[in-house]
């Protein structure tokens, strides 16, 4: 065998064990993905926010709204900002829908327009929804984006002169509206 055949041989061989190793890192990583199991649960778990709500009520003397979710709907957190640098406190609570909808909540005392133009900035007022003899303001993003992000839809309800609750998130109107229903009949109740 001359040297050329020799050398042409041993380039194939190299081609051909590139090839080989190939084949058989892809089986490996294929095997792998198929026979190791994975959990596909959920890993948020729902709080208890009614109990959240009245423990912050206990230290705040506020009147905190945890309301009555719909059939389906749960919290995935929930918490009080007593002392915010911005100092205006917020309760907020997040709620989870049956098919993955969002809505939070984030009702805040002694708001002043600076702080509330901050929470709807990149949004216009481009509504109301009237729920019992209450009149909510919608506001919607200036410039939609896709997908929809949790701030591209608003609800607002200014309950008193210096405190408000804002929904938003990623869900039908009708959700918010059951939503602000549910917080409307809170406030109603005197909250929490």
């Amino acid at each position: 065998m001359s040297e050329d055949a020799a050398a042409k041989r041993r380039a194939r061989q190299t081609i051909n064990n590139l090839v080989l190793a190939l084949i058989a890192s892809l089986g490996v990583m294929l095997a792998i993905v198929l026979l190791v199991p994975r959990d596909d649960s959920n890993r948020i778990r729902p709080v208890d926010y009614v109990a959240i709500a009245a423990e912050a009520h206990a230290s705040s003397q506020k009147d905190i709204v945890a309301p009555l979710l719909p059939d389906g709907w749960w919290a995935n957190s929930a918490r009080w900002s007593p002392k915010p640098a911005d100092g205006v406190q917020t309760w907020y609570t997040g709620f989870v829908g049956p098919k993955n909808q969002y809505i939070g909540l984030t009702q805040a005392f002694g708001i002043n327009p600076t702080w509330l133009a901050f929470q709807l900035k990149d949004n216009s007022k481009t509504g109301t929804q009237a729920i019992g003899d209450k009149t909510w303001d919608i506001y919607e993003a200036t410039q939609p984006n896709d997908p929809p992000r949790t701030k591209d839809y608003m609800m607002v309800l200014n309950y008193n002169k210096t405190d408000t609750a804002i929904i938003y998130g990623v869900a039908k109107p009708q959700d918010f509206v059951d939503i602000a229903t549910a917080i409307q009949s809170k406030l109603m109740e005197g909250a929490n």
